[in-house]
């Protein structure tokens, strides 16, 4: 149970691959690359994060790993609906303040996207709002440049642990849910606002919790 890990975290790679040039239509890479300081800031801590969750997952008896998935993906639903039900504003930190603070809420991210092996967008984007100051469209596309290197090495550390073994075993599978995976971010970032919110997140926020429930129930 614990490899399942890898041939997600692989997925979660492709998306952000796919994702990052689809939503440039929406956002001009100029004004992500003014801010890059803000991705090195979360990255100091998310790739800790990262090795340390892929770490802990791979220990983790099956059962336990169940559970903590199921949490977290209630976790994942409950900031889904509050960053896009509520106006977020910034906190006004110092600067001696927020550098840590961006370490150690990156710290926190690249552990639960290690574990779930997810891009981990739906915590790391109300942070990067919340204490930087950053739109949310922005924080979008800047949520992609830290999720990357964090996939890779989550990636990397389930590697070491036979979890490539688990990618030959599941071939087919693997490359159909990266298929589809990329082909729904390239869609989703050329249809960056079409659609409205009050629709899909609530969809996405149920079928968290649903899943949540079926993976708590698991033995």
């Amino acid at each position: 149970m614990p490899t399942i890990g890898s041939p997600r975290c692989e997925t979660a790679t492709g998306v952000v691959l796919a994702a990052l040039p689809a939503r440039l239509a929406a956002v001009p890479a100029s004004e992500v690359a003014a801010r890059w300081t803000i991705a090195i800031n979360l990255l100091a801590g998310s790739l800790l994060g990262a090795w340390a969750g892929a770490t802990w997952a791979v220990r983790m008896r099956s059962s336990t790993l169940y559970k903590v998935l199921a949490a977290l993906m209630v976790l994942m639903a409950a900031a889904l609906m509050v960053t896009h039900s509520t106006t977020l504003g910034a906190l006004a930190l110092p600067l001696w303040a927020k550098v840590p603070s961006g370490v150690v809420a990156g710290f926190g991210i690249g552990v639960v996207a290690a574990i779930m092996g997810v891009a981990g967008g739906e915590l790391l984007i109300p942070t990067i709002v919340l204490l930087f100051a950053v739109d949310i469209k922005t924080a979008g596309s800047l949520s992609l440049l830290v999720s990357l290197p964090t996939m890779l090495v989550a990636f990397a550390r389930y590697s070491r642990d036979g979890s490539f073994a688990v990618l030959g075993a599941n071939l087919r599978f693997t490359m159909v849910m990266a298929g589809g995976s990329i082909a729904g971010a390239l869609l989703g970032g050329l249809l960056l606002g079409v659609f409205s919110d009050l629709v899909l997140i609530p969809a996405l926020a149920v079928i968290l919790l649903v899943s949540a429930v079926k993976l708590a129930r698991h033995d």
